[in-house]
């Protein structure tokens, strides 16, 4: 198992980053679900938690054949999906996601991220004081305006060094805008990721975290350069928002049967331990015909570029 802590910052407030995450995740989601592929939400609901209070489950499968490397579609077959299960306690939520086949030939992995949010600059040491994990893990800080992302990812509208908020007057940010900008947050997130197979975990792992730390500085990107959007919101309207994006997901992508079974995440314990160990599993060449997409599969329309609230309304009022 592979654990590393990223600290991302942000140049707004804990209070405000609760709105914005919401909103960003929802239209970067319906952004993504193209050609079949993307976030489906399956559950999103009010959820009681013993420990943490009141918060929101999510249940979601993310679609994503297609995105993964030319190593790694070799063992998977081609209706492949995430299941990803979180629990949002904010400032603290807690994300499960896996994959586990009644098939010989793609093994079980898991990802389990904690995340925290306070609103300073990531300087707080041992914030998850968690006692499971064995040894010391590294720490990664992000930077949002000047640490590089995959270029075809990148958007000169998004690009935190050259875009200036009206609603707010922040930004751009320049060299060292950590140490001065005011307000700041800061996201901690202890990831763990595990896939034990022999000869491929080490790869894989460090893939994976590559990947996470990827849409980790592009999720926060947006989330800031998208601020004049969502600034101003409350939670019922961005929770609107958010129903109203899902269900025009779950359209784009089709709610096609699964040919493969899917094991379930279990609820977290409070003691915030990582999964389990996953068992190693042989790899075959082939996977077995039954496992192909149907051929007649109707493809649907791709997602727009960019879908506000205020479009989603209109749209409603024309039906």
């Amino acid at each position: 198992m592979l654990v590393k802590e990223y600290r991302i910052c942000m140049p707004l407030t804990t209070e405000e980053y609760r709105v914005g995450q919401l909103y960003t995740i929802s239209k970067h989601s319906h952004q993504e679900s193209e050609k079949g592929e993307g976030v489906e939400v399956v559950k999103n609901e009010p959820h009681e938690d013993p420990v943490h209070g009141a918060g929101q489950f999510t249940e979601k499968r993310v679609h994503l054949s297609s995105k993964l490397p030319s190593w790694a579609r070799a063992v998977t077959p081609r209706i492949f999906y995430i299941t990803e299960k979180a629990w949002n306690y904010y400032p603290y939520t807690i994300t499960a996601a896996g994959r586990s086949l009644q098939c010989s030939f793609l093994p079980k992995f898991s990802i389990y991220i904690e995340t925290k949010y306070e609103d300073n600059c990531g300087d707080s040491e041992n914030i998850f004081r968690s006692d499971k994990i064995l040894g010391d893990h590294e720490v990664s800080f992000l930077d949002i305006a000047f640490d590089e992302i995959p270029e075809r990812y990148y958007r000169s509208l998004e690009d935190p060094r050259f875009f200036s908020s009206a609603k707010t007057g922040r930004g751009p940010l320049r060299e060292g805008w950590r140490q001065h900008t005011k307000p700041i947050m800061c996201s901690y997130k202890l990831v763990s990721v595990k896939f034990e197979v022999w000869g491929l975990q080490t790869r894989v792992e460090q893939f994976v975290h590559k990947v996470i730390r990827d849409i980790l500085l592009i999720g926060h990107r947006q989330a800031f350069a998208w601020v004049d959007e969502w600034c101003g919101m409350t939670m019922e309207e961005v929770r609107r928002y958010e129903r109203e994006t899902q269900e025009a997901t779950n359209e784009l992508i089709g709610l096609v049967a699964p040919t493969i079974s899917v094991s379930e995440v279990g609820q977290p314990t409070a003691t915030h331990s990582a999964p389990a160990s996953a068992p190693s599993t042989p790899l075959s060449d082939e996977a077995p015909d039954f496992l192909a997409p149907p051929k007649t599969r109707p493809r649907k329309k791709s997602a727009p570029e960019t879908l506000t609230l205020p479009a989603l309304r209109e749209r409603a009022g024309a039906e």
